[in-house]
């Protein structure tokens, strides 16, 4: 627990599935009475939205937990370190080139387009809507959200070791070597690439090993990213946790932080986390089914 807390404390991101039982707030069960939500709802002035991997399953994006939690043989937390990749850059590679052209070849799911439609909707009214996002897809903004915050990087950049410079990349293969590779099936194997024909950057003079920009395991967040992040969440009025297991730190503490401010809090997951009973709200099932109804126009609306 004090790994955790330390975790939290620096904003490194690590997965745990520990559950501390005690809740914030009281020990009342969430309602799941969506009727008064939207009456909370529509009161809202400073909406925060956390979203994780189940919303990015709603289009068909692999979460990496329960009965899909491996690739090939490893988890994800296997591959997702700076250690693995320091050791294997190829096999990384493959899975994240794996998790690249799928997220290509994927379209925003209902959730996605109800919380961008209700950002602009709300917008229009003087009202607020802020995306803190643990995918690292591109589907909240493929989507129309605006205000979005990836606090764990994004597939579609790159990062170089060398010169650390970051860019926008779609390219599909990233790297010719890559073409076809990345095979999640159990017994397919490594194909063992070249560290020379992996990504390279194209800054001049540099041509240095190129890695997804993302959050691994055991690295720190962002630190102007957190920033913001902890901005949001110290005006926002209202604050709903979509689609994530609660067990990837510090996300997991996010939802029950703003609870502890005595701010309604509603989650929406197929099932219930070690975070559920912090909150004033929880809807289960698919959120592609649950979160949109929740975020229609409410009746008080003029706009």
């Amino acid at each position: 627990m004090l790994l955790r807390h330390q975790a939290v404390a620096l904003g490194l991101r690590m997965c745990s599935t520990h559950v501390t039982r005690g809740p914030l707030m009281d020990s009342a069960r969430p309602s799941s009475d969506m009727s008064e939500f939207r009456k909370v709802f529509s009161k809202a002035k400073h909406i925060a939205i956390i979203t994780g991997a189940g919303v990015s399953a709603e289009s068909g994006v692999p979460t990496f937990r329960g009965e899909n939690e491996k690739w090939r043989k490893w988890q994800s937390q296997d591959l997702a370190t700076p250690e693995a990749f320091s050791r294997n850059p190829s096999r990384v590679w493959e899975f994240y080139h794996y998790r690249r052209e799928l997220a290509l070849s994927r379209k925003p799911s209902a959730v996605h387009l109800a919380i961008a439609e209700c950002e602009t909707r709300l917008k229009k009214q003087g009202r607020s809507v802020v995306v803190i996002t643990q995918c690292i897809d591109d589907l909240h903004r493929q989507a129309g959200s605006k205000h979005v915050l990836k606090i764990h990087g994004s597939l579609m950049e790159t990062r170089c070791v060398s010169c650390s410079h970051v860019t926008v990349n779609k390219q599909s293969p990233i790297c010719a070597a890559l073409k076809d590779k990345g095979a999640p099936d159990p017994d397919a194997a490594d194909a063992q690439i070249p560290v020379d024909k992996l990504p390279r950057c194209d800054e001049s003079d540099c041509r240095g090993l190129l890695r997804p920009n993302v959050v691994f395991f055991g690295e720190t967040l962002d630190s102007h990213i957190l920033t913001k992040v902890e901005k949001e969440l110290e005006i926002c009025d209202l604050c709903l946790v979509v689609g994530t297991s609660s067990i990837v730190y510090p996300a997991a503490m996010f939802g029950p932080r703003v609870a502890s401010r005595g701010i309604p809090v509603a989650e929406f997951n197929t099932q219930a986390t070690p975070k559920t009973e912090y909150f004033t709200y929880h809807f289960q099932g698919p959120c592609g089914t649950t979160l949109p109804p929740a975020l229609a126009k409410h009746e008080s609306e003029v706009i």
